[in-house]
């Protein structure tokens, strides 16, 4: 694949439902043991709605799935999530309106795009213990591999190994927001349920575009 196409981009999301699905239970045990134990229940409710969704959304434009998407979650995902998951659709979004196929340099636009919504959206910064440890590496790593000319596959298995080794350094950490960060250096030693549902955005694409 040289051209993420509007269909690409629909298998990418069914991917990553059931990514979310099959690993609901692990997300929500990440969860239980800084948060509040529903992660991975509020992503598997926000992504089934996503899914009975798509049918609807087979003949628009990517920018429009996005938006679609975004505002699916934020309706249905509770806690923390829906809010930052869907500023991220609805970013990305904004940044792919009107376009049928995205190139990989669009696709890192868009995605660095979307990710400095989140970042807006949750104040959160660099090693504060939160998805943006995971999703910060892979949007430099996108824009290093459009920036090279790699093949679309390539930069896609850079972006995700970017994305593991954030979130697998989310295991020392203190946690400085969420609800995490109430217990102080009690959240270190744990892996984020955020950052780890976020590596699964950039495995289903490996999975659905690579």
């Amino acid at each position: 694949m040289t051209v993420i196409t509007q269909a690409a981009f629909i298998r990418w999301l069914e991917v990553f439902a059931d990514y979310i699905a099959a690993e609901k239970d692990h997300l929500t045990e990440l969860d239980s043991a800084i948060g509040d134990a529903d992660h991975g229940i509020n992503m598997a409710r926000g992504f089934q709605a996503v899914l009975l969704k798509l049918p609807t959304l087979a003949d628009l434009d990517i920018g429009a799935i996005c938006k679609a998407v975004g505002m699916t979650l934020i309706s249905t995902v509770g806690g923390a999530s829906g809010p930052l998951y869907g500023t991220l659709f609805l970013q990305m979004g904004a940044e792919t309106g009107g376009k049928q196929a995205l190139s990989l340099a669009e696709w890192a636009a868009a995605f660095a795009a979307a990710v400095q919504g989140v970042q807006r959206r949750g104040k959160a910064l660099p090693g504060d213990k939160t998805m943006l440890d995971c999703l910060l590496p892979a949007v430099t790593a996108l824009n290093a591999a459009a920036d090279q000319g790699l093949p679309l596959d390539q930069a896609l298995n850079l972006a995700e190994q970017a994305a593991r080794q954030g979130m697998l350094a989310t295991i020392p950490l203190t946690a400085r927001k969420g609800r995490a960060s109430y217990l102080g250096e009690r959240s270190a030693g744990h892996q984020d349920p955020g950052a780890t549902s976020a590596h699964m955005l950039l495995q289903a694409a490996v999975q659905a575009w690579g």
